[in-house]
């Protein structure tokens, strides 16, 4: 396919892998870069004094809480720990994509398409008479 100036533009795949990518790429090295200093939530916690409260979530102890890969270098373990919620992202949004497109219509449900009776019939102008 070409573009208006008459170069050939990159295809869906070529786009998709473009954006793949930068996301591998920001999650991998730019998470070098992130604060270390407390997020808004955390923030505001500590200053109104209620940050003690705070507990651990479920997933607290799972393979990638607070972003440690469980590697030697901290930078290291943030950047894999970046790339492996992109690849599980990606992932996750792959699969529902596939299920819902392949979803068919149950039984008794009407395709809408053309040839559907009822989108005709709904267009007709009613011919009952409700005055009694």
């Amino acid at each position: 396919m070409t573009g208006m100036n008459g170069r050939k533009r990159p295809g869906n795949k070529a786009l998709a892998a473009g954006v793949l990518l930068v996301s591998l790429l920001l999650a991998g090295f730019a998470s070098f870069y992130a604060s270390g200093s407390p997020d808004g939530l955390e923030s505001v916690a500590e200053e109104q004094g209620f940050s003690d409260t705070a507990g651990d979530h479920s997933a607290g102890d799972g393979p990638l809480a607070d972003y440690d890969a469980g590697l030697d270098s901290e930078r290291a373990s943030v950047g894999v720990a970046g790339v492996v919620g992109v690849l599980v992202v990606l992932g996750l949004g792959t699969a529902l994509t596939y299920v819902v497109r392949r979803r068919t219509p149950e039984e008794g449900e009407v395709a809408n398409d053309a040839s559907d009776s009822t989108s005709t019939s709904a267009a007709a102008p009613s011919t009952t008479n409700t005055s009694a």
